[in-house]
């Protein structure tokens, strides 16, 4: 059984590379959003025009990032949300509500410092952990049944 693989949050680190590249192997396929900020801040204008204001900037590319992420969490199986320690990932919190709400298998990772805050999200998902590795464990348990050496 293939299963599809969302990984939204945090872009600032490796951990997309190090659960795909840990994953290697695994009857997996990995979806994300762009991950380039600078592209995914401007889509919207590069492709349908400049404008004045910064809120109608944001809201161009906000538009065109949702058209692949609400396509990448609708046909996902589980839906990784990685929190980090830098900004306040609001579209992180988004994408993890999407997901629960649209039932999917919901893994959320972040470190402790963030476990208060996240309570909620986390009272959502079905596994919480701290590292790419511990989510690459779950991935070979969930099709394999098998445990980490």
């Amino acid at each position: 059984m293939t299963l599809r693989i969302y990984l939204s949050g945090e872009i600032h680190t490796d951990w997309r590379d190090q659960i795909i590249n840990g994953a290697a192997g695994l009857d997996v396929v990995f979806d994300a959003p762009v991950t380039d900020h600078a592209a995914s801040d401007d889509c919207g204008v590069a492709i349908m025009g400049a404008e004045d204001k910064k809120f109608w900037h944001d809201n161009k590319g906000a538009n065109l990032n949702a058209i692949r992420t609400r396509h990448g969490l609708q046909n996902a199986d589980i839906v990784v949300v990685r929190f980090g320690d830098k900004y306040k990932q609001w579209n992180a919190a988004f994408d993890a509500g999407y997901a629960a709400a649209l039932g999917k298998s919901l893994i959320v990772m972040h470190g402790p410092d963030h476990q208060h805050p996240l309570k909620e999200v986390d009272a959502a998902a079905l596994a919480v952990v701290e590292e790419p590795q511990q989510v690459v464990d779950i991935l070979a348990y969930v099709l394999n049944g098998t445990l980490p050496a």
